[in-house]
């Protein structure tokens, strides 16, 4: 019984977002005249896309319940990729390529969380700096060149599956699972929502705030170097330009699920909800034949009516209190 309850609330609390989805799929069913859509091959599709916005908006959704914000994740899903590539065109083993590509993540996500942590620096302004820097120091050690990547290894990596499964999707199964249980089931957990509801009132309460804020902005560069990883594997060569505008995806993705800008409220299976509404609206347009240029109008407007209806929710709940 108590399942049943627990289901029920689960649908209700996530109503809108499954509505979404709901006209979404009618929608485009109705346009999509070559009956694409609706294939079992082009859903997979889409879940294989959807993984590495997955994989970021989880980070991102850990970073905005405790209060900030990263804009370096695109930059980093670069700079992962490109390393990774190029220690595979080094011939170094593939094992060791993956290492490389998440060590450098999680350094930049550590520099992100240390200087946040240490300084009044807002996290925008930090994040945005290293989204330069890090976009930057591709270019230039690329000389903003594209590079094939022939390691059968390294391809299977983000483009093979598991009978019908893509390999991504396991990999999303596993990030969600442990985000999750990191998020609601751990003494970390309790700690990123007390901080993003109340920071002051978190430090009276002894949380080691610092310790906190550079663990999620590592962990936020793990996850974007996972990414970049998968989506390097995909595209088979090392391109500068990868993953340029990530973070405006999984923003997008985290606010949609519901987890507030403000701090303090938010979950992973939102989060995953808002990333294949993202994904079927990027999907539907695809198919649609629609501009690419027109699809950064869509979803600015879809990024825009979120974060819009984000304020009103949390303006009224400062009503209610």
């Amino acid at each position: 019984m108590k399942q049943n309850k627990s289901l029920r609330h689960w649908f209700l609390h996530y109503a809108g977002q499954l509505v979404f989805i709901a006209i979404l799929f009618v929608v485009i069913t109705i346009a999509d005249q070559k009956k694409v859509f609706l294939t079992t091959g082009n859903l997979l599709n889409v879940m294989r896309q959807v993984t590495t916005n997955v994989f970021v908006a989880c980070g991102m959704t850990l970073i905005l319940i405790a209060g900030g914000i990263d804009l370096s994740i695109g930059a980093v899903m670069a700079i992962s990729g490109m390393t990774a590539a190029y220690l595979s065109l080094s011939g170094i083993p593939f094992a060791l390529c993956i290492v490389g590509g998440l060590a450098v993540g999680a350094a930049a996500g550590f520099v992100n969380g240390l200087i946040v942590s240490q300084t009044d620096l807002q996290p925008f302004i930090v994040t945005y700096s290293t989204q330069i820097i890090l976009r930057g120091m591709v270019y230039v050690i690329t000389a903003a060149g594209t590079y094939r990547i022939t390691n059968k290894s390294f391809l299977a990596f983000g483009g093979a599956s598991l009978g019908p499964i893509p390999y991504p999707v396991i990999y999303m199964i596993i990030v969600v699972s442990i985000v999750v249980v990191l998020l609601n089931y751990t003494k970390f957990g309790r700690h990123l929502y007390a901080i993003g509801g109340n920071t002051k009132a978190a430090q009276f309460a002894g949380i080691n705030i610092t310790k906190i804020k550079i663990g999620i902005y590592t962990l936020s560069g793990i996850l974007a170097s996972l990414s970049g990883l998968v989506l390097t594997s995909r595209n088979s060569s090392l391109q500068p330009s990868l993953a340029t505008g990530a973070e405006m995806d999984a923003i997008a993705a985290v606010v949609l699920g519901g987890t507030s800008m403000a701090g303090g409220q938010g979950a992973i299976a939102g989060t995953v909800l808002g990333s294949f509404i993202i994904g079927f609206i990027n999907n539907g347009l695809n198919l649609l034949g629609m501009n690419s240029f027109w699809q950064y109008i869509v979803k600015g407007i879809v990024i825009l009516i979120a974060v819009y209806l984000d304020f009103i929710k949390n303006k009224r709940l400062a009503k209610g209190t």
